[in-house]
């Protein structure tokens, strides 16, 4: 676990709620590099599945050519949903470094444990940054409110 890849993910959370969407960043680490990066694009991609940690796995998948990632990292601002905890598994990411826990829709451990859907044991690490993640959804959030 390395949280300048936090900063990073953060940035692109930022760089998401610039463009009108839910502040989310991930990105996606091997050996120390950034090999796959994204955001939440869903309102300008017009799909469900634009969420930060999918765009992230699609550019590591096409930098890898192959669906496996084996020996990565995934990084991202927010507790991944369902949807994303499956991917995640599925890909074989082997370590999760989130930011903010989400008590409601979080998958990798407060709603449900991301090893239960996994052939192999992922390590977890949260609440890394986790002011500053959650002060981002914050912000953004109580601005829609306005």
């Amino acid at each position: 676990m390395d949280s300048r890849f936090m900063v990073h993910a953060v940035k692109l959370a930022r760089r998401a709620e610039k463009e009108g969407e839910v502040p989310v960043g991930a990105v996606i680490v091997k050996g120390g590099k950034v090999i796959g990066e994204g955001y939440n694009r869903r309102e300008a991609t017009g799909r469900a599945l634009s969420h930060a940690e999918t765009e992230a796995i699609e550019a590591a998948n096409r930098f890898l050519g192959d669906w496996r990632l084996d020996d990565c990292s995934i990084y991202v601002t927010l507790e991944p949903c369902l949807m994303c905890t499956g991917a995640i598994a599925a890909a074989r990411i082997g370590e999760v470094v989130f930011g903010a826990y989400d008590t409601e829709r979080g998958f990798v451990c407060s709603r449900a444990d991301i090893n239960a859907l996994s052939d192999k044991k992922i390590t977890v690490f949260g609440g890394i940054k986790e002011d500053e993640c959650k002060g981002i959804l914050n912000s953004f959030f109580k601005g829609k409110l306005r």
